[in-house]
C-alpha cells in the first residue's frame, strides 16, 4: 500500500486524471459485463395466449417474484425455472383455457334449469371438448367448433345436422389429410352427422380446406397418381438403386356422373299366374201352329193339330293369365373411375469403374431386364390394355448432380450443452479487463526504479520504497551502468507506448530517462558514485 501511495505521489496532475478515468472505465466495464454475464438466459414459457389468460399468467409470476420478459405475445422466464413454473401455474389452473368442456354441466342444478338451457349447455360443452381434442395435436395452434343441432327444431323435417371447424396450424396450412381427420372426428362425436356435412376452414387463409377424398368417397386424382408413382419408385429402387429411376404417372379419370336403368323381358320364360274357366248351356222348346185353312176354323176340325220344336245350346270359355320374366337393372357410375393410365419410367444404366485406369464407363440396361421391369410396373399399377393404358420404359444416362454451396459440417461443440451467449459474454469481459489492465493502467503506473547500495553507518537512510542492492565495482567510469545487479521493480512498464516528454514527463529514451532520474535524485546518485569510488580504492 505504501508503494502505491509513493507512486501516486510521484505522478503529476495530468497522469492522475488519466489513471482515475481509466480505473473508473475499467470498473464500469467489469461491472456492466458482470451484470450481463450473471443475467440468466431466458426461455419461452407461453406464446399465443389470449390477452386475458396472458395477464393472469403475468400476474401470477409477479406474485411469485419471478423475473420475466414480454416480447410481443410471448412470455419468457429464466431457463432453469421454466419447467417448474409450468407445473406451478398448471396447479393454479393457468393459463386459463377459453374453451370449456363438460365442466359446464357441473354448474347446472336441477332447480331453475330448463330443458332448453340444459341442451344449450350440453352442445356448448361438446363443442369445447372437440376443440380441446383438436388443439391437443402439436401441429394445431387453436381451434373452434360449431355444431348446428336439428333437434332444436322438432317440427321441421328433413333437416340434417352440420358442423364447421376453424383450425389454425402452428406453421403452414392445414393439409387435406388433417381436414379429413377433423371431419371424421366431429362426425363420430355427433349422432346423425356425416363427414360430408362438416366444413373445415383454415384460420390463416380463411378458405375451406378440401379433403383428400371427393364427395363420392373416391380418392382425388392427384393423390392417386402420387400413390402409384411412389409404389413404382419403391419397386424399382429395390433393383436399380435409390435415385436411379424417375417415374411419372398420369391418371385420366371419369369426371361425369351416369345413371343407367335397364328392363329386360324374356318371352320364353312365361309363367301362368291365374286361370279362369266359364261354361254356359241354354235349352228352349217351342210348340208351333198349323197352316190357316177352312178346316182349321171348324170346331174340332182336323186343322187344329200343330207341330212342337225343341232347341239346346252349350258354350265353354277358359282364360289363362301369364307373367313374362323381367330383369330390371339400375346402375349409377360416380366420377373418379380410372379411364386411362400412362406411366413413363426413366432408368439409369450400369456404371462400372476400370480398376487400372479408374475411368468410369456407362452401359445401358439390357432389353430382357427392361421387359422384366415393365411387367413389374404393369402389375403394380393394375395395367389394363383394353382400357388404353400405356407403359414406357427407357434406359438413359443420368447427368451428374453437383451440390451447390458448401458442405454442411457439424460444429465441434455441437454435442455440448453450453450457453453460447454466456461464453461470449465471459470472453468479452476477460478481454476488456485484460486490455484495460495491461495497455492502459500498467504503462501509466510504470516507474523506473534504481537499485541503491545497502546503507551503512555513514550513509543516510533512504526511503523504504526504493530497493537497495549490492553492486559490484565497475572497472572504470565509462558512462555505462552494468544492470546485472539491478533488481527489477515490482511494477513493469510497456515500452511500446510513446507517452512523450512534454505531455506526461517520462522520456522514452533510456539515456534521457537516466539523466532525468539523476537530476531528480542528486543525493542518491552522489552516494552511489561515492560508494563505487571507495570500493575501487579498496580493491586497488
Amino acid at each position: 500500500m505504501q508503494q502505491i501511495l509513493s507512486i501516486w505521489s510521484g505522478l503529476d496532475p495530468k497522469r492522475r486524471i488519466i489513471v482515475i478515468g481509466a480505473t473508473v472505465l475499467m470498473f464500469a466495464a467489469v461491472l456492466g459485463l458482470s451484470t450481463l454475464a450473471a443475467k440468466p438466459s431466458m426461455a419461452l414459457l407461453y406464446a399465443g395466449l389470449e390477452p386475458g389468460a396472458a395477464g393472469e399468467v403475468v400476474q401470477s409470476l409477479e406474485a411469485q417474484g419471478v423475473s420475466h420478459e414480454i416480447r410481443g405475445g410471448a412470455i419468457f422466464v429464466p431457463a432453469d425455472l421454466r419447467d417448474a413454473l409450468r407445473m406451478t401455474l398448471a396447479s393454479e389452473g393457468l393459463p386459463a383455457n377459453s374453451t370449456t368442456g363438460y365442466e359446464l354441466l357441473d354448474s347446472l342444478s336441477g332447480f331453475g334449469t330448463t330443458s332448453q338451457m340444459f341442451d344449450a349447455a350440453y352442445w356448448r360443452a361438446k363443442e369445447g371438448e372437440l376443440a380441446r381434442t383438436i388443439v391437443s395435436s402439436p401441429q394445431i395452434r387453436s381451434a373452434r367448433v360449431h355444431i348446428a343441432n336439428p333437434s332444436s327444431q322438432p317440427f321441421r323435417r328433413q333437416i340434417a345436422a352440420s358442423a364447421s371447424v376453424t383450425v389454425t396450424a402452428t406453421s403452414g396450412a392445414i393439409s387435406a389429410d388433417q381436414a379429413d381427420a377433423f371431419r371424421f372426428l366431429v362426425a363420430s362425436a355427433v349422432a346423425g352427422l356425416s363427414p360430408e356435412e362438416v366444413s373445415v376452414i383454415d384460420g390463416r387463409s380463411g378458405v375451406v380446406v378440401p379433403g383428400a377424398t371427393d364427395g363420392a368417397g373416391a380418392p382425388a386424382q392427384g393423390d392417386r397418381a402420387e400413390d402409384l408413382r411412389r409404389n413404382v419408385e419403391r419397386l424399382l429402387a429395390a433393383r436399380v438403386g435409390a435415385g436411379k429411376a424417375v417415374v411419372e404417372v398420369s391418371v385420366e379419370t371419369v369426371t361425369e356422373q351416369e345413371s343407367v336403368i335397364e328392363r329386360h323381358f324374356d318371352p320364353e320364360g312365361r309363367v301362368a299366374i291365374s286361370s279362369e274357366t266359364e261354361e254356359r248351356s241354354n235349352t228352349s222348346q217351342d210348340s208351333g201352329s198349323g197352316a190357316v185353312t177352312v178346316a182349321s176354323n171348324l170346331p174340332d176340325g182336323a186343322g187344329n193339330a200343330g207341330r212342337d220344336s225343341t232347341a239346346s245350346n252349350s258354350e265353354t270359355r277358359e282364360r289363362v293369365n301369364y307373367e313374362v320374366s323381367e330383369t330390371r337393372r339400375e346402375l349409377h357410375r360416380a366420377p373418379g373411375a380410372i379411364r386411362r393410365l400412362t406411366v413413363a419410367v426413366l432408368i439409369d444404366g450400369i456404371r462400372t469403374t476400370d480398376p487400372v485406369t479408374s475411368e468410369e464407363s456407362w452401359t445401358p440396361r439390357s432389353d430382357d431386364e427392361l421387359d422384366a421391369l415393365r411387367d413389374l410396373v404393369a402389375s403394380a399399377i393394375g395395367f389394363d390394355e383394353a382400357r388404353g393404358d400405356r407403359i414406357t420404359i427407357r434406359s438413359m444416362e443420368f447427368e451428374p448432380v453437383f451440390a451447390d454451396g458448401t458442405e454442411r459440417r457439424t460444429p465441434l461443440f455441437s454435442g455440448l450443452t453450453l450457453d453460447l451467449m454466456s461464453i461470449i459474454q465471459l470472453a468479452v469481459l476477460a478481454m476488456v479487463t485484460l486490455v484495460l489492465g495491461l495497455f492502459v493502467l500498467r504503462p501509466i503506473l510504470a516507474r523506473p526504479a534504481v537499485a541503491l547500495p545497502a546503507p551503512d553507518a555513514a550513509t543516510p537512510s533512504l526511503p523504504p520504497t526504493i530497493p537497495i542492492a549490492e553492486m559490484p565495482p565497475p572497472a572504470a567510469l565509462d558512462g555505462e551502468i552494468d544492470t546485472d545487479g539491478f533488481e527489477l521493480p515490482t511494477l513493469g512498464f510497456v515500452s511500446d507506448f510513446d507517452l512523450g516528454d512534454d505531455d506526461i514527463g517520462v522520456p522514452t529514451d533510456p539515456v534521457k530517462r537516466l539523466r532525468r532520474l539523476i537530476e531528480d535524485r542528486q543525493e542518491e546518485s552522489v552516494e552511489i558514485l561515492r560508494s563505487w569510488m571507495e570500493d575501487s580504492e579498496e580493491h586497488a
